[in-house]
């Protein structure tokens, strides 16, 4: 084990190019919510698991950024640490503290130290907050906790009692001490074996980058094969799969093996794959046209859980030039298992596992449509009441789907949502809270109670502008009083709603919500 690093010193090796992000790992996935989780972590003295670097003379021809940045290159004739294990955490410290290099993308939201929440070991102190949200008074910004001038400035006005809580916060993370190991090899399929060994607990690897930067055959072109296929996905409507090469090989793998482990994948051969690729690909494209034919999936940012296209994709895998007909009980029972896979969250853990069971059950109902598919269970992972809205997460991105699957119309001027942008662009402006924040917010209700699945539904920006701030007790007799049932009904929405406390509703709504999803599942 070599020395543990501080944080400091860990942002400045990565401001110099000293650590770098090869090609083959993800790219940086975590929401902003993680990252406050992690900064909460070191705050209260929690490990937060060692960074496992590999150095090496030998570059790789390409690298990634590093979340929002570019990193510059490294100093000549000097060995480059690649990150192996960490990529996350180290990327959420080094954009949160960083203050050389300028972002590519205006997507970072920074995070906040409550300096008015009380002590918890198990509530976040921390906070990812939007310019908008933050409160001068209680919110001090983490980015300053390394910067000498800019803690000054932040500190100023302070009383002595908040100054003292500060240079204590302050003094933790400068403090902190990060366990890391370093791997010294040149040898490159060790270093296969180290990242897969590492990642072999169900993780999204970037493989398809390992095995093409590292010539994995010379007899087929892996990449010039998939970049044929994506021109096919992105005619279906699916553009953002084909950025995702890494589920392509993890179907691929299914389809060939039926399983979906990194050390399947890295064994995979050239021939294989060309042999079985026009399988593959029908597959693949057979499993996107029945998820937007018969779930009304449109675009692949709104899958929850991507993982769910190997098993479905290895169903409509075929040799056949017309691809794989399905019989309407075959239907039946591939949609109650995407239903179920996404309420219970079946792809979210255990990834390789399940789809490997998935694949097996899959192939027996292809082969005999009585099959007696076994479904993952009916239970709900989540709670509609309690379950925070941001359309990047999956479970949002399930409750979309659930709103989706009414085909809702907006509620005051009765307009078809145009589900087709909602559903590509995850548009801010076609998702709205049902009780206006501001109105919530009026009662002493904080941003954890107002932002849940339960308070939201599909309105135009039009309908929206006109709400403002009205409790639905006010805007509720602005629905069309001959239309009102069937819109509030296709929103799931109580059809008392103008007579509800917000308590009252959140219940009545997630009881709707919830009925939907079993009529979905059963």
């Amino acid at each position: 084990m070599s020395e543990p690093i501080t944080i400091r010193k860990l942002v400045d090796r990565i401001s110099s190019g000293d650590i770098r992000i090869p090609a083959f790992q993800r790219d940086f996935v975590w929401e902003p919510d993680q990252v406050a989780f992690l900064l909460d972590s070191i705050y209260k003295g929690f490990p937060i698991g060692t960074v496992i670097l590999w150095k090496t003379d030998n570059r790789l021809s390409t690298d990634k950024r590093l979340g929002f940045f570019t990193l510059p290159e490294p100093q000549k004739d000097y060995p480059v640490n690649y990150v192996l294990d960490g990529q996350q955490r180290l990327t959420s410290l080094f954009s949160v503290f960083q203050t050389e290099l300028e972002p590519d993308s205006d997507q970072w939201i920074d995070i906040y130290f409550d300096t008015l929440a009380e002590e918890s070991v198990q509530e976040s102190l921390f906070l990812a907050l939007e310019p908008g949200e933050t409160d001068p008074t209680r919110h001090f910004p983490a980015k300053t906790l390394f910067d000498t001038v800019a803690y000054r400035r932040a500190t100023e006005d302070m009383d002595d009692e908040s100054l003292l809580k500060l240079d204590e916060l302050q003094s933790r993370f400068k403090e902190y001490l990060i366990p890391n190991e370093v791997f010294e090899s040149d040898d490159q399929n060790r270093v296969a074996i180290v990242f897969e060994r590492i990642n072999r607990a169900g993780t999204e690897l970037n493989v398809f980058e390992l095995l093409s930067a590292w010539s994995w055959s010379d007899e087929f072109d892996l990449v010039e094969k998939f970049n044929a296929l994506q021109d096919e996905i992105a005619e279906h409507g699916f553009d953002d799969l084909c950025e995702d090469k890494d589920l392509q090989l993890r179907i691929a793998a299914g389809v060939i093996t039926g399983e979906t482990t990194p050390a399947r994948i890295l064994s995979l051969q050239g021939a294989e794959i060309r042999e079985r690729f026009a399988e593959i690909e029908r597959g693949i494209i057979g499993a996107l046209d029945f998820l937007k034919r018969e779930a009304s999936v449109r675009h692949y940012k709104m899958i929850p859980f991507p993982g769910l296209l190997v098993p479905l994709a290895c169903f409509f895998a075929t040799s056949s030039t017309e691809g794989f007909v399905y019989s309407d009980l075959q239907r039946e029972k591939l949609l109650r298992w995407f239903w179920r896979s996404l309420f219970t969250r079946r792809f979210s853990a255990d990834v390789n596992q399940r789809q490997a069971q998935d694949i097996e059950e899959m192939a027996k109902l292809k082969a005999d449509e009585e099959y007696d598919l076994k479904l993952p269970s009916a239970d709900i992972k989540f709670e509609f009441e309690r379950s925070s809205f941001s359309s990047a997460t999956a479970n949002s991105r399930v409750m979309i789907l659930l709103l989706n699957s009414m085909t809702p119309h907006s509620f005051l001027s009765g307009a078809t949502i145009d589900l087709d942008k909602v559903l590509k662009k995850s548009s801010k402006h076609e998702y709205h809270h049902i009780f206006p924040q501001r109105y919530l917010a009026r009662q002493g209700r904080d941003r954890g109670e107002i932002n849940v699945l339960a308070n939201i539904c599909f309105l135009t920006r039009g309908d929206n502008n006109k709400i403002k701030d009205r409790a639905p007790a006010s805007y509720a007799s602005d629905i069309d009083d001959s239309k009102r049932a069937q819109y509030l009904s296709e929103a799931l929405c109580p059809d008392d709603l103008g007579d509800l406390s917000y308590d009252e509703f959140l219940k009545k709504r997630s009881e709707l919500l919830q009925g939907r999803a079993r009529q979905l599942m059963e």
